[in-house]
């Protein structure tokens, strides 16, 4: 009867049986490789290290993708764990020595999955490898057995990955924003019938709506897994999320478009045209992320909306000098649409590899493509090497953490030193409350590990009987430990370990205390390594460098519109900044999502706050191609009231970085006006001014509504319209 709960509960939490899959593959080759190092070449070396080897490549080290890609993963690692395990090996002579290169190693690999941050699950099996070698005795003349023995592992371990029992492709990224291109360019199609036939069909417009809001939620970097995510700092990665957040704006302003259509049925529209161009164009987009399908083609859409500026200002209403202005607002809406199409369409291109074909139109925000990989991951390095780095600050703790480690292993001359600096890696998290969750299970798993391995090594002395139960506790250690919870898996842990070693040195009872003594010390070192450095981990970075972001997007917002106006240049220098601390936000965010947050402290939707600056870069650099600088220049009582709108903004984006940053309640934001009533109030004020003036004008009134729109997106208030917008 227990048995059978115990079974279903394992089910229960592990309904795919990937971690069974996993535990099974890690079970055999590490048995495998540990039976014929230790008995067939009868090399404890060889054994240690091809048991270790699996242990840290196929359970430490978390890889992201599909089985081959996991596999190609391990096997392009090996001169890196060559590499390390060399370091380690000649620098065992001295404490000192190993506990500086602990210093140096663990800052370096730690850091390194700053360029891409689903490859930080290989963090810790690096550092396993250079612990393991930098530990006495001093045995330089072994190290063609060590790297043997981790070779053998490593190798059987990527080709295990691919033919025992792989797992299922995991859904991809990019099928996720196929479907979500897919669904948005149906909602596209019915946002145009609805401009052209409001009666038409309202209920499948509203089911085809709130799909399509389903489909683009999921995009969010926060609610997608590490190894899932797009977060790395090459070309293909930055597109994927550039064109995450252009899908979303475009859902948005469809959605506004949509609830802005005329009372009655107008026949020809050069919105709905657009409208309709534009969902066969983010459809097409979405479909050439799929492998093997070709790049997008731009030429439909770049014809449509030239078609739609050129028919843009003649539009009139009943007199030959009263511009059509509610016509206006929903071409100004469709163009600001197709704007975010295009970017969605340009990062589709980049993605696959393709160069941005007319990214001209858009030079900063797809500079990148022009650059190699390994320029852009130095950019990338170059700008977490900053006080507020999230990374850099982690990196920083956890060398710091291992090195004074090492230094207290070797000083006390414990015989299973590494076993500190293992216990040190498992319990140092990113934030002081992770730490604290981590050294619970630790300790007290160890405790009732070694109790129940004390027990054992005094009541079973043959080597025999040790081997033959390997495989069993390597199945609990690895498949049942990690389903119970952290507490089973470190005490299986323990008693792996102890089997483990009554094969290659036999010690008794005195193995279970030096496991104890060794992870207890281990565990104190990471707590006050937890507690001493940066102990609010990245929630505190986060909101320090989003608060920086946003108060940056006001200041662009508010020069944006004074270069409209006349009044100044244009804000390159403002929306380089935006750029700038949009990468350490990135940074912060990434590594937020893994930590426990606080339920004291206010929470922020920082997918909608990270996409509020996104919608000011791209919107600003379309706005300033359509609508020059000083195009409303000329006309001072117009500009008092764009300008108060634009400061009204800016002091928005002030209020919530406040907000961000300290917890204090938000300020009042900008509630979006409506198009064609915010254009008549100052209309009046242009004087004799033609038809294109009152382009600008509504053009630039658009914009900012857009932005006081995202801002409520990121703290509505109970009562708003826009708060009401969205997903049903």
């Amino acid at each position: 009867m227990l048995a059978t709960s115990l079974l279903g509960r394992l089910r229960r939490r592990d309904p795919g049986d990937a971690v069974l899959r996993r535990a099974v593959r890690l079970t055999l080759i590490a048995s495998v490789v540990f039976y014929a190092c230790r008995y067939g070449a009868g090399s404890p070396v060889l054994a240690t290290y091809g048991l270790f080897g699996t242990i840290a490549a196929g359970s430490f080290a978390q890889l992201p993708g599909p089985a081959p890609q996991r596999a190609r993963i391990l096997v392009m690692s090996l001169p890196a764990v060559w590499a390390l395990i060399a370091a380690g090996t000649l620098l065992a002579w001295s404490t000192w020595a190993a506990a500086g290169g602990m210093l140096v190693i663990g800052f370096v690999v730690a850091f390194a999955g700053v360029g891409n941050p689903r490859l930080v699950g290989l963090a810790s099996a690096f550092q396993l490898f250079y612990i393991l070698a930098s530990f006495p005795p001093y045995q330089p003349d072994t190290l063609p057995q060590r790297l043997g023995g981790v070779t053998l592992a490593v190798l059987l371990l990527a080709a295990a990955e691919v033919l025992l029992w792989p797992d299922p492709v995991p859904v991809t990224f990019r099928q996720m924003l196929t479907r979500a291109a897919d669904g948005v360019g149906a909602f596209l199609d019915d946002a145009a019938d609805a401009l052209t036939d409001p009666h038409a069909g309202p209920g499948g417009r509203d089911r085809r709506r709130a799909r399509a809001y389903d489909l683009v939620a999921p995009l969010g970097l926060g609610r997608n897994p590490p190894e899932r995510a797009p977060t790395a700092a090459g070309a293909q990665d930055r597109a994927l999320r550039i064109s995450a957040t252009a899908l979303r704006e475009v859902l948005v302003e469809a959605d506004r478009l949509a609830g802005d259509a005329p009372p009655e049925p107008i026949g020809e529209l050069a919105a709905a045209r657009l409208l309709r161009t534009c969902a066969d164009t983010i459809r097409a987009a979405g479909r050439s992320l799929s492998p093997g399908a070709p790049p997008v083609d731009l030429t439909g859409l770049d014809v449509a909306i030239r078609a739609a500026e050129a028919a843009y200002p003649v539009g009139r209403g009943g007199g030959a000098d009263a511009p059509d202005v509610p016509r206006m607002c929903r071409d100004a809406t469709a163009l600001a649409l197709a704007d975010h199409v295009r970017v969605f369409a340009v990062g589709a291109r980049v993605a696959v590899g393709a160069r941005p074909a007319g990214g001209e139109a858009y030079p900063k925000l797809f500079e990148y493509a022009r650059h190699s990989p390994w320029t852009l991951y130095w950019w990338q390095f170059r700008s977490h090497l900053a006080p507020r780095s999230a990374h850099l600050h982690s990196a920083l703790r956890l060398a710091v953490a291992l090195s004074v480690a090492r230094v207290a292993a070797g000083v006390l001359q414990l015989n299973h030193g590494f076993w500190v600096l293992l216990a040190t890696l498992t319990v140092l998290r990113t934030s002081a409350a992770d730490t604290r969750t981590a050294l619970r299970p630790a300790v007290f798993g160890t405790i009732a590990g070694v109790v129940v391995s004390g027990l054992l090594v005094l009541l079973i002395e043959q080597p025999i009987v040790y081997a033959v139960v390997l495989p069993v506790t390597l199945l609990l250690a690895f498949g049942v430990g990690r389903l119970l919870g952290p507490v089973w898996q470190q005490a299986l842990f323990t008693l792996l370990l102890t089997v483990v070693f009554s094969q290659l040195s036999p010690e008794g009872w005195r193995l279970a205390e030096a496991r104890l003594v060794d992870v207890g010390l281990g565990a104190v070192i990471g707590v006050l390594a937890g507690v001493a450095m940066w102990p609010r981990g990245a929630s505190h970075d986060l909101r320090h460098n989003a608060a920086r972001y946003l108060t940056a997007s006001g200041d662009a917002v508010e020069r944006t519109v004074e270069a409209v106006l006349g009044d100044a240049p244009p804000p390159e220098d403002d929306l380089d900044r935006v750029r700038q601390r949009m990468v350490l936000v990135d940074s912060s965010y990434c590594q937020y999502h893994s930590e426990r947050h606080d339920p004291r402290r206010a929470r922020v939707d920082w997918d909608a706050a990270l996409g509020a600056g996104q919608h000011v870069v791209p919107g600003a650099e379309s706005l300033l191609r359509r609508n020059p600088p000083g195009c409303l220049a000329g006309w001072p009582a117009a500009a008092v009231l764009l300008r108060d709108a634009a400061g009204h903004l800016r002091s928005a984006y002030d209020e919530l970085a406040g907000e961000v940053a300290q917890g204090r309640a938000a300020g009042p934001v900008p509630t979006p006006g409506d198009c064609v009533d915010e254009v008549d109030r100052v209309r009046p004020l242009l004087g004799t001014a033609d038809a294109s003036a009152v382009r600008h004008l509504v053009e630039v009134d658009r914009w900012l509504a857009g932005l006081a729109d995202s801002l409520i997106r990121i703290h509505p208030r109970a009562g708003d319209p826009a708060h009401r917008r969205g997903p049903p």
